[in-house]
């Protein structure tokens, strides 16, 4: 089960629930704003958050971080380059904005890491690193579900900017072309400020093409 919100801080953006169907465990990738509305769908549904897993981290994608560690207890994951972002608030964007915040207790996860439910052995994302918007950039991942989540890297007919820290516009370029068009062109994108597109749709937009 896939359950997507779309939570609002200083800006919108998409929060998910990877929920597996026998179990109700599962993860919740970028809360980026509105813990009490995450938690309200998570009594809901009766969800059980093994993880939250970040796919970058600026602070509209991380905002909730703190209040949902305190409530749910669960591990908190991103790249391992996400230290910098996690730890800096004009890095991670929100001393831009007047709300200067910082993550603790963070897992800084390998690149290629499998996560694995708990509940369910055969449920779980692989974690891609897709360095270019922020140097922490990752997807995530579920051949299973032919489903990526894919934060700011790229969306419906757009991809993400390069021009805040650690941006770069060849990496990016680069990264979508080899680590998001080679997947099986069927994969939903699933991103954090646009709706759903799959790797079909976006690898033949113009500027992709060679």
């Amino acid at each position: 089960m896939i359950l997507q919100k779309e939570v609002h801080g200083f800006f919108a953006t998409n929060s998910y629930f990877y929920i597996d169907d026998e179990t109700r465990c599962g993860f919740l990738i970028d809360p980026g704003a509105q813990a009490d509305e995450l938690l309200k769908i998570i009594d809901r549904e009766n969800f059980t958050i093994e993880k939250i897993l970040l796919t970058h981290g600026h602070f509209d994608h991380i905002g909730a971080v703190p209040e949902l560690q305190a409530r749910l207890n669960v591990e908190v994951c991103m790249q391992r380059n996400g230290r910098a972002y996690a730890e800096n608030p004009a890095w991670n964007l929100s001393a831009y904005f007047g709300a200067d915040m910082t993550l603790d207790g963070v897992t800084y996860l390998d690149d290629f890491s499998e996560i694995i439910l708990g509940a369910n052995k055969n449920f779980g994302v692989k974690l891609i690193p897709l360095a270019g918007h922020t140097t922490d950039g990752a997807i995530f991942y579920s051949a299973k579900d032919s489903v990526a989540f894919v934060g700011d890297s790229i969306f419906l007919n757009s991809y993400g900017r390069t021009d805040l820290p650690g941006g770069d516009e060849l990496t990016l370029y680069k990264n979508l072309k080899e680590k998001i068009f080679t997947l099986p062109e069927e994969t939903i994108l699933l991103s954090g400020h646009s709706e759903p597109t799959t790797v079909a749709d976006e690898k033949n937009r113009p500027w992709f093409i060679d």
